[in-house]
């Protein structure tokens, strides 16, 4: 039995969901999201919440709903709260500036990395050290966020790099000298 998609979604308050096929909708306050799922799963609305129903107990059909549950309850809560990821620069001369929508990262490179916000993602800067990616949809802001890190992961013996707040960094020793 699968225990995701039988749990229930609650929909808040000014969020609309409509089924168009296999297509979903989902608008609030923040935005619109649409998705297309499998034309196997059915949903439905009773008042404010949302059950997603397989028709069968295959193997396949216990992923599929699983996963749409997990898919169309990011929908819900991205539309109408959003989703954020912070990430923190460590290191000497590690900084980060706003041009704009575009992020400036200075990252001990002999160039500045430049990454332009795609549509539906913001970048804001509490410090030049303190980055932190927000949006409506939870796929786009955590790949984003990883492209982020990915410009200067951190490294294992001094701990320089990009890295998500409150990540643990496994640290080497290096050499002893000897």
């Amino acid at each position: 039995m699968s225990r995701i998609g039988n749990k229930v979604i609650v929909i808040p308050a000014g969020v609309t969901v409509e089924q168009n096929g296999a297509t979903v909708t989902v608008k609030g306050p923040k935005g619109e999201l649409t998705r297309t799922f499998s034309e196997a799963i059915t949903l439905e609305v009773n008042g404010a919440e949302l059950t997603v129903k397989r028709p069968n107990d295959t193997k396949e059909m216990k992923m599929i709903h699983g996963t749409t549950r997990a898919l169309l309850h990011n929908m819900v809560v991205g539309v109408s709260e959003g989703f954020s990821k912070a990430l923190e620069m460590i290191g000497v001369g590690y900084r980060a500036q706003m041009k704009g929508t575009t992020l400036s990262l200075s990252v001990g490179k002999s160039h500045t990395d430049e990454i332009e916000a795609p549509e539906g993602i913001s970048f804001t800067l509490a410090d030049p050290t303190h980055i932190t990616v927000s949006g409506i949809s939870k796929e786009a802001v955590g790949q984003m966020a990883a492209y982020v890190r990915s410009r200067r992961s951190p490294e294992p013996y001094k701990g320089k790099g990009i890295r998500y707040v409150g990540e643990y960094v496994r640290r080497k020793e290096g050499k002893t000298g000897k």
